[in-house]
């Protein structure tokens, strides 16, 4: 069942050209109120219809612009961020709506509607003490990179090369697959949106009681998922 609000092909002929796009805004698992009250449903349904869906609108123009950006995945763009493959003249228009796509798409996989999942996983919670000490220390280094990132961006969890988690922050729509130019490279299994955009309606200047109550609408069925690919070598492919 498509969520309330969501965008739905009026005519077959709008349906065929849907198709034909390279990307496409993914529909979520569940409805635009399933969040609140931590993220309310206004905010959900603006952040997904007009936010996520300018980045998928800029990425199809762009692939329309320069069609050999069309031969990659979603995933491969954000990886070859910095290297030749993407065009020079391409490059801030994909870092910042590849990106966009990708970070957005991820993030609303790792959402749930509070209560709805059961903590991480054996092999997670053996990982999160080793690298952090405890849950409560990685929650407290994550919500300080979210609070911390100054202006627009995101914090992530992830896996370093080594297999090891670490919690770092991206600024604008940039995220740790972008080896070629971000401080810190990962596969992510967490994300956290910090743009304004993503709480303002409800929380105004209140950003950090916007990432406490994160934690309370993590799907960590999706992310213990994520940590087990990743500790393979894998990302994420959305």
């Amino acid at each position: 069942e498509t969520q309330k609000g969501a965008i739905k092909a009026e005519n077959p002929r709008h349906e065929d050209q849907r198709k034909r796009m390279t990307f496409q805004l993914p529909s979520l698992n569940y409805g635009y109120e399933a969040l609140e009250p931590h993220i309310d449903g206004t905010t959900m349904t603006i952040h997904h219809t007009k936010h996520h869906n300018t980045y998928v609108t800029k990425m199809n123009a762009a692939v329309g612009a320069c069609p050999e950006l069309g031969s990659m995945d979603l995933l491969t763009l954000n990886q070859k961020i910095g290297t030749s493959e993407i065009p020079a003249d391409q490059m801030t228009n994909v870092r910042n709506n590849g990106g966009g796509h990708w970070n957005h798409s991820f993030f609303w996989t790792v959402l749930a509607p509070p209560s709805s999942t059961n903590g991480p996983s054996s092999e997670l919670k053996a990982a999160i003490d080793g690298a952090f000490g405890s849950m409560d220390e990685m929650k407290s280094k994550f919500n300080a990179a979210a609070a911390g990132r100054f202006g627009s961006g995101w914090a992530w969890l992830g896996v370093e090369e080594g297999g090891k988690l670490t919690i770092t922050s991206t600024a604008n729509q940039d995220n740790p697959l972008m080896a070629n130019v971000v401080d810190q490279a990962c596969i992510p299994v967490l994300g956290l949106d910090v743009w304004e955009h993503a709480y303002y309606l409800k929380y105004q200047n209140k950003r950090p009681e916007y990432i406490q109550n994160f934690w309370s609408v993590v799907n960590w069925e999706a992310v213990n998922g994520y940590y087990a690919e990743a500790t393979q070598g894998k990302a994420p492919k959305l």
